[in-house]
């Protein structure tokens, strides 16, 4: 059985789960900042998982990295699997630009998150929803 590590749950909003993963939107819009969860209780690291899951959860990353690409056109696309503070496995993939509040270092510890407004919090879980489903 699957459930959300709490933290994630508080600091994200649902978009699609796809065959291995949860997709989740950071609320922060700061970032155009998707997480890959893996819907596999217990499993803490990338190689934890199956040949085949560590095999889909790369095609579901490049997915994400791609949708990313063309609907906000970054820079540049960071991807990070940490678990330092939530244990349960999760992989980052940020859209990043010369202009955000980190560039160009990492994206923790950059400042405190800024939140969407209600509308655009919906618009943006609008856009990669159709993105996801039409990919």
């Amino acid at each position: 059985m699957f459930s959300l590590h709490p933290t994630l749950e508080n600091d994200t909003r649902n978009i699609i789960d796809l065959p291995l993963s949860r997709v989740l939107l950071m609320k922060d819009r700061g970032f155009p900042w998707l997480i890959l969860v893996p819907r596999r209780e217990g499993v803490k690291e990338i190689h934890e998982l199956t040949p085949d899951d560590r095999a889909l959860l790369i095609e579901e990353v490049s997915l994400a990295s791609t949708l990313l690409t063309r609907l906000f056109n970054p820079v540049k696309i960071n991807i990070g699997a940490l678990g330092n503070i939530v244990p349960q496995l999760h992989v980052h993939v940020i859209a990043r630009f010369e202009n955000d509040r980190a560039w160009p270092g990492p994206v923790w510890g950059s400042g405190p998150k800024e939140p969407y407004s209600e509308d655009d919090l919906a618009s943006i879980v609008s856009r990669l929803q159709d993105a996801f489903k039409r990919a």
